[in-house]
């Protein structure tokens, strides 16, 4: 426990936080890559008990008292950090949907620390990059928090040099590189999806992994036109097609096209990485079109690259 911090009535911080893409086929847990899909929220410490009103994407459906998500991390990092607050109002506007692989939850748990941060004295202030460790234990891997601490692409991995926790890195993007998803009306959970993977994999299959996770670094960097066989997964994706079938399916028909498709995530939102803005709107259009008539209602965004990850703002201080 650090020192005792008071923390006035009055004092606020406003958080944007981009949605996320995690895996891209072959980077497993590892890579993601951060999407021009905010969601924003102001926080403020009240005289009160802790409150909450959402707008948007699940506003009918998450709690407005002190059990919403983005409440509880903000008042238990405060606690872990020695700050005292008499009640915590949140204004959230979501606009990244929930359980759909595009990093909902991520971005509920890096809003929460980042605006509580934020409510302490700059003095002794964190800033978001120092945050990966404590977001990645509450969201359980680092793949969509860093992106969404950091902003544009990135490869997180476990430390081993004695010290517990994780490690990220920027990658760099070719400008070209331009994401468009469809996302299902149906959800998915995360934990509904890894529940069907498979304990093991034989080595043949992970050593055709990380070929292809190497290529994908490549790809993204230097040329685009290795996305398709860069995105080619052989760990997650085929195992996980009897939670979604009507995603697995469009990937298979997007990449027998030439498009490099992956699920976005654990799912079941679709994720094509395009080669320019022309190849991003002919994307669009074909999963559009494989979509109208699949029996499932579908959003198809061109959403680009937020070259930034969250934003805060601290509001005022006492």
């Amino acid at each position: 426990m650090e020192q005792s911090i008071e923390v006035p009535v009055g004092t606020a911080a406003r958080v944007s936080v981009p949605a996320t893409s995690a895996n891209l086929g072959p980077g497993f847990d590892s890579m993601g890559l951060a999407l021009e899909l905010r969601d924003e929220i102001r926080l403020e410490v009240v005289d009160g008990p802790d409150t909450a009103a959402v707008e948007g994407e699940g506003a009918a459906e998450l709690p407005t008292d002190g059990t919403h998500l983005v409440l509880r991390l903000a008042r238990a990092h405060l606690e872990a950090r020695g700050a005292r607050v008499p009640g915590l109002s949140l204004q959230a506007r979501n606009r990244i949907p929930h359980a759909r692989g595009l990093g909902s939850s991520a971005a509920a748990v890096v809003s929460a620390l980042t605006a509580a941060e934020a409510l302490l004295p700059e003095s002794v202030r964190r800033t978001p990059e120092s945050l990966l460790d404590d977001a990645a234990r509450r969201e359980g891997h680092p793949d969509n928090v860093a992106p969404a601490l950091l902003g544009g692409a990135t490869v997180s991995w476990t430390r081993d040099d004695g010290v517990d926790g994780f490690a990220t890195a920027a990658l760099h993007v070719h400008p070209a590189v331009t994401p468009v998803v469809a996302v299902p009306e149906t959800r998915l959970s995360t934990e509904a999806a890894r529940g069907v993977l498979p304990e093991t994999v034989p080595h043949a299959v992970a050593a055709a992994q990380a070929g292809r996770a190497g290529l994908l670094v490549h790809a993204l960097a230097e040329d685009p036109s290795l996305l398709l066989p860069a995105t080619r997964d052989r760990l997650h994706q085929q195992q996980r097609a009897v939670a979604m079938p009507a995603s697995a399916a469009l990937v298979e028909a997007l990449r027998a096209e030439g498009w490099a498709a992956v699920v976005s995530g654990a799912g079941p939102t679709v994720l094509v990485l395009a080669d320019g803005a022309d190849a991003a709107r002919r994307a669009a259009d074909r999963m559009a079109a494989l979509t109208a008539d699949s029996g499932v209602m579908w959003r198809v965004r061109v959403p680009g690259i937020a070259g930034e990850g969250v934003r805060v703002e601290s509001l005022q201080h006492g």
